[in-house]
């Protein structure tokens, strides 16, 4: 499954794919490996990158166009 809002989202903030994987403390071709759906992406990358574009996982996994998270109960 390719991941394209993870490369949009990227792109939109002007990011290279090196910067996201700094982010995430991983190698650029993990991370890449990640975007084009190669490689299956933790549930703790999912929440990090999440966090930092502030938008949902279900959002980034193309469950919902909405991209606001959830309010926090």
């Amino acid at each position: 499954m390719k991941y394209q809002r993870l490369q949009d989202l990227r792109e939109d903030h002007d990011l290279r794919q090196q910067d996201v994987a700094d982010i995430l403390n991983c190698q650029r071709n993990v991370y890449r490996r990640y975007e084009t759906g190669e490689r299956e992406i933790p549930v703790w990358a999912l929440l990090s990158l999440a966090e930092y574009y502030n938008v949902s996982v279900d959002y980034l996994l193309g469950i919902t166009d909405i991209k606001s998270p959830y309010p926090a109960k």
